[in-house]
């Protein structure tokens, strides 16, 4: 059984991980020597995933972030020669946000980049580990975890 005390200990853990795979991964984005942020990334990887150019309030919602943010985002990709702005063809006051070649070369990189920061990062993990680890992790994204009463650690008179 689980007490608040060792609950409060995971969390912790979960935050000291997260804040030192956010800086593992910054390490290896920094390596490239792309000048691309984290943040910059995670949007770049974003627009990946979209079979058309997404405009900029569809991208603040999938990353949920501010509008205000994606604007900065893409100031700076757009600088870097990675994005551009595109008026949408249907309607010229909405403007989409399509990658460059350069940004799609960068992504590679980028991949490359992610891909050692997690080698790094799960590199004291034996195989049988990483696969309960991600089990595990897919529970808590998903949300799939009993209540503390289904765990028999609920109220009631008992």
């Amino acid at each position: 059984m689980t007490t608040p005390d060792s609950d409060s200990l995971l969390a912790e853990q979960l935050l000291r991980l997260t804040r030192r795979v956010h800086r593992i991964q910054k390490r290896h984005i920094e390596e490239c020597g792309l000048g691309v942020t984290p943040a910059q990334s995670r949007l770049l990887r974003t627009l990946a995933h979209y079979g058309s150019p997404p405009r900029m309030a569809d991208l603040a919602e999938r990353l949920e972030v501010v509008p205000r943010a994606i604007t900065t985002l893409v100031d700076g990709l757009e600088a870097g020669g990675k994005v551009r702005r595109a008026p949408d063809p249907s309607n010229r006051r909405v403007i989409r946000i399509e990658l460059t070649e350069e940004g799609r070369q960068a992504l590679g990189r980028l991949r490359g980049a992610r891909r050692s920061a997690a080698e790094e990062i799960l590199a004291a993990l034996s195989d049988e580990q990483r696969r309960t680890l991600g089990g595990l992790l897919d529970t808590l994204m998903d949300g799939d975890a009993p209540t503390p009463t289904e765990r028999g650690g609920g109220g009631g008179a008992g």
